[in-house]
């Protein structure tokens, strides 16, 4: 069975997006270890917010939502949206039975790529199996947090910790179901 991995860019202090939404705090100096991900990967999971963000973004960098990323196949999870790009693929209704449906074909790994709602549904019904979290030297002190309140504790278990010149730190967890 795939592995949904959850990976992203957070603060010290627990937030993917400062007050107003923003990332700029996040490294783009360097790879950052993404390449070896990109190939470990071929979907994309991902919410209507961070989706409609993620579009936003693509049109000012001229198709990509992240830089060298290869033709994955993206599902985007809402409720709300009648349509998605012509390459993309709108999961609604029932996001767990899809979720465990997708995660049952045949393929590479899935991005869990955001956010943070879709997040805490898929960890509230144990489908996430790994988070590779790049720590940002940055305190924000505000804005949206990673993990919400949740109804139990989380084990986890280190499977890679690698550290860069500029502070950011990589961590990668299996989560103990």
């Amino acid at each position: 069975m795939r592995k949904l991995i959850l990976g992203l860019a957070i603060s010290l202090d627990g937030y993917i997006e400062g007050p107003n939404g923003e990332y700029d705090w996040c490294f783009t100096d360097q790879d950052y270890g993404l390449n070896e991900f990109f190939g470990q990967i071929d979907a994309l999971f991902i919410g209507r917010k961070s989706y409609q963000i993620a579009q936003q973004y693509a049109e000012q960098a001229k198709g990509d939502i992240v830089p060298g990323m290869p033709k994955i196949t993206e599902y985007v999870f809402s409720n709300t949206l009648t349509t998605v790009k012509e390459e993309a693929i709108l999961i609604a209704g029932d996001a767990i039975a899809q979720a465990r449906k997708i995660k049952a074909q045949p393929g590479k790994d899935i991005w869990l790529f955001g956010g943070a709602s879709l997040t805490a549904t898929l960890m509230q019904h144990q489908l996430v199996d790994e988070l590779w979290l790049s720590v940002h030297p940055i305190l924000l002190g505000n804005g949206k947090l990673l993990f919400q309140e949740q109804a139990s504790r989380t084990n986890l278990q280190l499977l890679e910790s690698k550290t860069y010149p500029t502070g950011l730190v990589s961590l990668r967890y299996a989560i103990v179901h």
